[in-house]
């Protein structure tokens, strides 16, 4: 039995409100899902280290949306590290698990040991999409690279994007318990003060990195004072209270925020989970004509695919891809 599975708190997201604050939050923990998700791949520890943030923000963002929608991040970069990407599967119905995944695209040659994980990712952009499911049109919003963590990027992404004051507390790494495997473990706290007018002034810039719009760029001073409160509250969180055995999330929250009037809900359990089948790959190759297929197939007679998420392997007959195959002969065929 692994580590994650002895731990009841484990792969689930917590959300809380805080009455006296008018704020509202969750508590995540990725221990299993994580590993699941870095097994997949043969990752440099920078690269791991970046698709653990990402993941882990995109379970504490995801928790929010609704049943059978997709929520996506994605952090491009012109550095080594090119690309992180995660996807969150809302429950297709309530008391059923979330699901997530993730996977990373880097020039191993150019990464630099002697730097951070978030400086390997160079100049680019955060993004967040939300698909609703057909019919609907999907959502997207961007933020520039900024602030020394993908935690600042996510809190600038909703600052500028949704107005919304925003705090990430995270960590994440391998660890072990005596007796036990060395697994990877991560934990985090959102902190979200609820939608009001915001005293933003369109037009002007805000006070972080680049000009990009802050927290206390969108407060005045009462809910300023509530949210200041909160976030010293919760700068005394310790690491193994988040990705330790011994403290429950609900016990964490009364620690921090007792004199907030804490409120929880039902917890929202997560496993690592992939969308890809051979159908999606059919669907996929169906754009490409006999030509194009011709040049995708191998000595062997077959064009193969590989799922970037989950490294599953597909191998296809080319005479059954490519739209040239989905057309239905005429009478002149």
């Amino acid at each position: 039995m692994s580590l994650s599975t002895r731990i009841a708190w484990d792969d689930t997201v917590l959300p809380f409100q805080l009455d006296r604050s008018d704020i509202r939050g969750r508590v995540a923990r990725l221990d299993g899902v994580l590993d699941n998700v870095l097994a997949q791949h043969d990752y440099p520890a920078q690269i791991e280290a970046l698709v653990a943030e990402v993941a882990l923000l995109t379970a504490l963002i995801g928790q929010t949306v609704d049943l059978r929608w997709k929520l996506s991040l994605q952090v491009r970069g012109d550095g080594p590290a090119r690309l992180i990407a995660t996807d969150y599967y809302g429950p297709s119905k309530d008391g059923e698990p979330a699901r997530v995944r993730a996977y990373a695209s880097f020039d191993k040659e150019r990464l630099d040991s002697s730097k951070t994980p978030f400086s390997q990712i160079g100049s680019g952009y955060f993004a967040v999409m939300i698909d609703q499911g057909e019919g609907m049109v999907p959502y997207q919003g961007l933020t520039p690279l900024a602030g020394g963590s993908l935690s600042a990027c996510a809190e600038s992404y909703f600052a500028q994007s949704e107005q919304l004051p925003t705090r990430f507390e995270l960590t994440y790494g391998r660890s072990k318990i005596a007796g036990g495997p060395e697994t990877w473990r991560a934990g985090g706290i959102m902190l979200q003060h609820m939608p009001k007018a915001s005293p933003f002034a369109d037009g002007e810039g805000g006070s972080g990195e680049n000009g990009v719009l802050i927290a206390t760029d969108l407060l005045d001073e009462e809910t300023a004072e509530n949210w200041n409160r909160a976030n010293i509250l919760l700068d005394s969180v310790e690491e193994m209270e988040l990705v330790g055995p011994s403290v429950h999330p609900t016990d964490l929250l009364v620690r921090l925020f007792h004199e907030e009037t804490p409120r929880v809900y039902d917890a929202q359990p997560i496993k690592f989970g992939c969308s890809c089948s051979e159908e999606r790959v059919r669907s996929s190759l169906s754009i490409y004509s006999a030509k194009d297929i011709g040049h995708m197939t191998t000595d062997e007679g077959t064009v193969t695919a590989d799922c970037q998420f989950c490294g599953a392997h597909y191998v296809l007959d080319p005479k059954t891809l490519g739209f040239e195959a989905e057309r239905k002969p005429d009478n002149g065929a």
